[in-house]
């Protein structure tokens, strides 16, 4: 008993900067070129122009969702360095308020006032430990990676260009858009569903709920705009 505890190992997802980055640009990119490309098909026989506003709709989405993404980054790194320039001097200009915040903390674990003392002694020891300490459990910030920003944007940009070339690929090689739209259909909501599948597990959530769930989403957006274009197309 004692050793299989020592050996236990708990399964607990750890959140990956780079599979929301991925979650985020592959979703989109699948979805948006998606609607296009099933919209212009109900009003276009020509796929080279499906094809041109296709890969207009990728360089365009590619570019805005990497720009989302950096500055998500750039704002979660600046929010952070605010926080940290105003705890440092929170702790030189209000030091009494600053450990009685520590013991608040410890107090809320649980710990004697004894223990909240002792605790309170050894931190203020070092400014910068200090600072870490209040960050993380008072503010619950984490030091944010300094390149999260670049990364994102080229993470999400990447994801979105890969996802969108998905639903617009058989319009490079079938001439007939309605031929092309039904390849595109079935390549897609098969993305949709593996995508949503492997999402949904990685998260905790039922696979196969997840995965229809994403699969209708990206149906729902592409017959909506089918449906629309025929409408206004059979306006003229």
């Amino acid at each position: 008993m004692q050793d299989s505890a020592l050996h236990h190992q708990e399964k607990h997802l750890k959140s990956s900067d780079l599979l929301t980055d991925i979650v985020i640009g592959m979703s989109d990119g699948l979805t948006v070129p998606f609607a296009l490309a099933a919209g212009l098909s109900g009003a276009v026989s020509n796929t080279s122009l499906i094809t041109i506003a296709g890969i207009a709709e990728i360089a365009a989405g590619s570019i805005a969702m990497g720009l989302g993404g950096y500055l998500a980054g750039k704002t979660e790194q600046d929010h952070y360095n605010s926080e940290l320039a105003r705890e440092y001097e929170e702790i030189e200009t209000k030091t009494s308020v600053e450990e009685e915040e520590i013991r608040t903390i410890f107090k809320e674990w649980g710990f004697s006032r004894q223990l909240q003392d002792q605790a309170v002694a050894e931190i203020s020891k070092d400014k910068d430990r200090w600072v870490s300490f209040m960050m993380k459990h008072e503010l619950g910030l984490d030091k944010p990676d300094s390149k999260r920003a670049r990364k994102s944007a080229f993470n999400i940009g990447v994801s979105y260009i890969l996802g969108g070339l998905v639903p617009l690929s058989p319009y490079f090689f079938v001439l007939d858009t309605f031929n092309a739209l039904k390849v595109s259909v079935t390549m897609t909501l098969g993305c949709l569903f593996i995508f949503g599948y492997f999402k949904s597990k990685l998260t905790g959530v039922n696979p196969l709920t997840g995965g229809m769930k994403v699969l209708l989403i990206g149906a729902s957006a592409a017959a909506a705009a089918f449906f629309i274009a025929k409408f206004i197309d059979g306006m003229h």
